[in-house]
């Protein structure tokens, strides 16, 4: 199985849309998705994410199924101390990088930067989470691997639209990344999109595949360049 992971068009935060820009990235992103084999269409239900899918669904006339656990995460502290960029994932990975912590280092939820911030129970969900959906779709979590209990051997695609935080808490989760790691790895772009393809072949148990990381080349198309000459 592959799966598409999608982030949302340029938003307009305070509305959770997207702006004019995000729009056409996002018909631009349905159109670099056309000839994916996309079977299933699935989205975080902020607005900016169901929007950016919407163009994918209506080009591809399948319908939208909602991932309520993929909408953003939310950092800061827990306990009233203060945290450096308030709790910012990708600004405390920058940081513990600087500072010579191992990103690859699972005791990374001691941390004190990680040990009392929202983020890291915000991560975990989604890790569990995603584990309950790939279930759905026939792959069994087996420690470092996913075991194939699909009855049968066809290679099935599907799309996921949600944010920067909750792709890279679920992508990292797959791929086995500690989380900080994976805010410090995947630095999406708006409308980027990663696949990740897990073993077809029904009682196989392996590791996941990183088959495309963060690919926006379709985010510079027509479009792009007719806005911002107007």
């Amino acid at each position: 199985m592959r799966i598409i992971f999608v982030r949302h068009g340029e938003p307009d935060y305070a509305h959770d849309c997207l702006t004019e820009m995000g729009r056409l990235q996002a018909v631009d992103a349905a159109e670099r998705l056309r000839n994916e084999g996309i079977e299933e269409i699935f989205s975080s239900p902020l607005g900016r994410a169901a929007e950016t899918a919407a163009a994918t669904a209506e080009l591809l006339k399948r319908p939208v199924q909602t991932l309520d656990y993929m909408r953003e995460l939310h950092w800061g502290s827990t306990d009233g101390n203060p945290l450096p960029s308030n709790g910012h994932p990708w600004d405390l990975a920058d940081l513990m990088a600087e500072e010579g912590w191992d990103l690859t280092n699972p005791g990374w939820r001691e941390h004190p930067y990680f040990k009392n911030n929202q983020v890291t129970a915000n991560a975990d969900m989604v890790a569990e989470k995603t584990d309950e959906w790939l279930r759905s779709l026939g792959y069994e979590r087996e420690g470092a691997f996913y075991r194939c209990v699909r009855p049968d051997n066809r290679q099935k695609t599907v799309a996921l639209f949600s944010h920067g935080g909750s792709s890279a808490a679920a992508m990292g989760h797959i791929l086995n990344l500690p989380f900080p790691y994976a805010c410090g790895l995947f630095h999406l772009e708006f409308t980027g999109i990663t696949i990740i393809r897990l073993d077809k072949n029904p009682g196989s148990r392996r590791l996941p595949c990183l088959e495309l990381a963060n690919d926006g080349r379709h985010i510079h198309g027509p479009h792009y360049h007719r806005l911002n000459d107007m």
